[in-house]
C-alpha cells in the first residue's frame, strides 16, 4: 500500500498534464487486495466514487454485496468492472458470503444495517480482513421491542458485550477494525479534539499564565485532563438538515436524507448520553448501568422525543437526543480517572434536527403507533436547496460556548461529488479518511474514532466538509428563551443551572 502511481503514463501524455493532475495522481493510496462492500444505501453510493479518487486499485476486485437491487444507481461503477451480489446477509449465511470475497489483507466497508458488530469483527479479526462500519448494529434490534430494561437496547451495553468479547482474542492487535466512523459518529469525535486545542490556544493568547499547564495537555493528547482545566461541562453533537425537496412528502410514506432503517433504529431507542459528573440529579425516567465506566445514562423514553436547546451557525434549534455512538465514546475518552473514580467527565449527546421531510415523517409515524410507513423515500436528486451543518457545540468554559464542525450546501456537495447530498457526503468523506488511515495502520485492531489521529482525518475529510468552523459562541439554553404564561408553568432555572441537563430539556 504505497503512496505512488504509475507515472510512464504521465511522461508519455503528448497532450501534458496539470500538476494538480499530476499531484492528484501521485497522492493515490494503492491498493493490491480485494474490497468487499456490505450495503447499497445513500451512503455507498456516495462512498463509491470517493474510493475511485482516493485509491488505485483493480475494480474487477470490488464486490458489493446489497439486500436491494441499486443496479440503476451504481452503473457507471459496474461498467468499470465491480460487481454486484443482491443478497442479504444473515447470521446463517455470513460466513460464506464473506468467505467468498474478503480473505486476508482485504478491506471490507460495512455500510449495511443489522449485520451484527460482534459477529463481523470476530470474522474479520480470525480472518486478518481489515474492517470499517458507521454504527455497531445487531442481528435483530427489534427482538425484544418493549419487552426488557431501557438499557438493554443502548449502545453501552453493546461496547460493553464488545469490549469483553475482544479481551477473549489470542490477537487483539490483529487487522485494524475502525467501528464508529461516520460523520456522527466518527468526524465528530475530531471536531472536539480540535475544538479542544481551539479553546485552550485563545484562553492561552488571553491568559498566558495558563499556558504551561494547558500546553502539557496538548503535547500529551491528555484531552481529558485538558477539557477538565478548561471547565468543560456540557458537549452537544448539533446538528441541522435543512434540505428541502421538490417531491413533498405523501401521506403514509416516510422521507429522509440518509438511511430510513438506521434513523428508525436508534430513533426508537432510549435517548442515550454521556453524564457528567458536574451533573446533580439524574432526570425524570433515568436508567443507569451497574458495570463497566458507568459513563452513560438513558431515559424510559424514546430519543425522537426527548428534546433540547441546542445550536448551529444557523441559529438556535430544538433537537432531539437520539442514541448515537460519539455519546459513549467520546464522554468515555474524556473521562479523567484518579484512583478507580471518575473526577471528570461532561455531558455528551445527540441533539439532532432532521430536514423537514424528516420531521413529518417522524410525526406521522408516532402517530402510527411507531409502525414505519409504507412508502418509504430517501431525498437525493430531487433536493433543490438546503444545507446540513454538524458539528459540536461546547459549553461551560471561559468562552461560554464553542461551535466546531461542517456546514455543507447541497449545491457544494453535488459539485464536489455529482448525484449526492450534504448529509451522505459527510458521512463518506469521514469513512474515505479512516480508510486512508487504516492502510497506513493496518495492524491497530479494534479503534473507535477518538483513537485515531484528529487532524490526519481532517486533512483528508475536510475538503469535501464546505465551510469548516471553529469559533466562540454566544449562546446557552438560558438564552432568548421565550416565557410564555409566566407564573403558570415551570419556572425558569437559574443562571448557577445553566449547564444542568435539566436546563436544556424542552
Amino acid at each position: 500500500m504505497l503512496r505512488i502511481k504509475n507515472l510512464t503514463k504521465i511522461v508519455a501524455s503528448k497532450s501534458g498534464t496539470s500538476v494538480e493532475k499530476l499531484m492528484e495522481l501521485m497522492d493515490k493510496i494503492l491498493i493490491h487486495s480485494r474490497i468487499l462492500i456490505l450495503g447499497c444505501g445513500a451512503v455507498a453510493q456516495c462512498v463509491l466514487p470517493l474510493l475511485f479518487k482516493h485509491f488505485e486499485f483493480d475494480p474487477k476486485k470490488m464486490t458489493i454485496v446489497s439486500a436491494v437491487n441499486t443496479r440503476d444507481r451504481v452503473g457507471d461503477i459496474l461498467a468499470k468492472g465491480a460487481s454486484l451480489i443482491v443478497e442479504t446477509i444473515t447470521k446463517e449465511n455470513m460466513d460464506h458470503i464473506l468467505s467468498q470475497y474478503a480473505g486476508p489483507g482485504d478491506l471490507t466497508i460495512d455500510l449495511a444495517c443489522n449485520i451484527d458488530c460482534g459477529s463481523i469483527i470476530q470474522w474479520c479479526n480470525e480472518h486478518d480482513v481489515l474492517y470499517i462500519n458507521t454504527s455497531i448494529e445487531v442481528w435483530n434490534p427489534f427482538e425484544k421491542k418493549g419487552k426488557s430494561s431501557p438499557a438493554d437496547y443502548t449502545l453501552y451495553v453493546r461496547h460493553m458485550a464488545l469490549r469483553e468479547q475482544i479481551k477473549k482474542w489470542n490477537n487483539s492487535i490483529g487487522a485494524t477494525a475502525v467501528l464508529d466512523h461516520g460523520a456522527n459518529p466518527g468526524l465528530v469525535s475530531h471536531f472536539t479534539k480540535k475544538a479542544l486545542i481551539d479553546i485552550a490556544q485563545r484562553l492561552i493568547e488571553e491568559k498566558p499564565t495558563f499556558a504551561s499547564e494547558i500546553e502539557n495537555y496538548i503535547r500529551s493528547n491528555q484531552f481529558g485532563k485538558l477539557a477538565q482545566a478548561l471547565g468543560v461541562k456540557t458537549i452537544h453533537i448539533s446538528e441541522r438538515d435543512t434540505q428541502i425537496s421538490s417531491k413533498p412528502k405523501q401521506v403514509n410514506e416516510f422521507v429522509n436524507t440518509w438511511s430510513i432503517d438506521g434513523f428508525l433504529e436508534e430513533g426508537i431507542a432510549p435517548a442515550e448520553m454521556g453524564w457528567g459528573t458536574h451533573e446533580r440529579k439524574l432526570p425524570n425516567g433515568a436508567v443507569t448501568h451497574t458495570q463497566g465506566p458507568l459513563n452513560q445514562i438513558c431515559l424510559a423514553k424514546p430519543g425522537i422525543q426527548t428534546w433540547v436547546r441546542s445550536w448551529v451557525p444557523s441559529g438556535p434549534i430544538i433537537g432531539m437526543v437520539v442514541r448515537h455512538g460519539e455519546a459513549f465514546t467520546i464522554s468515555d475518552y474524556l473521562t479523567v480517572w484518579d484512583k478507580g473514580c471518575a473526577i471528570y467527565r461532561p455531558t455528551v449527546h445527540y441533539a439532532y434536527c432532521p430536514s423537514d421531510e424528516a420531521m413529518n415523517s417522524l410525526h406521522e409515524m408516532i402517530m402510527n403507533n411507531y409502525n414505519i410507513q409504507p412508502k418509504q423515500r430517501i431525498m437525493n436528486d430531487e433536493i433543490i436547496s438546503g444545507t446540513d451543518e454538524v458539528g459540536v457545540l461546547i459549553m461551560g468554559h471561559a468562552f461560554t460556548a464553542w461551535w466546531a464542525g461542517s456546514i455543507l450546501e447541497i449545491d457544494e456537495s453535488r459539485r464536489l461529488v455529482p448525484k449526492q447530498s450534504a448529509t451522505t457526503l459527510q458521512v463518506a468523506a469521514s469513512i474515505i479518511a479512516a480508510i486512508t488511515w487504516m492502510l497506513k495502520n493496518p495492524r491497530r485492531g479494534v479503534c473507535v474514532p477518538d483513537d485515531l489521529p484528529y487532524q490526519e482525518i481532517l486533512d483528508v475529510a475536510s475538503p469535501y466538509l464546505g465551510t469548516m468552523i471553529s469559533q466562540a459562541v454566544d449562546w446557552t439554553p438560558l438564552k432568548d428563551r421565550a416565557t410564555l404564561y409566566e407564573g403558570y408553568t415551570t419556572p425558569t432555572p437559574s443562571e448557577e443551572d445553566v449547564w444542568q441537563f435539566e436546563t436544556f430539556l424542552v
